[in-house]
């Protein structure tokens, strides 16, 4: 049985297809300025980004929220 989620806006997106709309949106250096995290301000790639996003919930949880407010405007 599937598992649909209609009223998230979230699913169906992947992490990198995420944070790679911030990135275009953005750039590194604006992200890093909106959420101060070491990944997105020393060397910023998308690969590293990830990597740490994995591993930190409440970093991923921070990406998350800002597409969100990234996408009602």
């Amino acid at each position: 049985m599937k598992s649909e989620q209609p009223n998230n806006p979230l699913h169906g997106k992947t992490l990198e297809i995420i944070l790679q709309h911030l990135v275009d949106q953005y750039g590194w250096g604006q992200l890093g300025v909106r959420i101060k995290i070491k990944c997105f301000n020393n060397n910023p790639s998308i690969q590293s980004s990830l990597k740490f996003l994995r591993k930190t919930p409440w970093a991923r949880t921070k990406v998350e929220n800002l597409y969100l407010e990234s996408m009602e405007k």
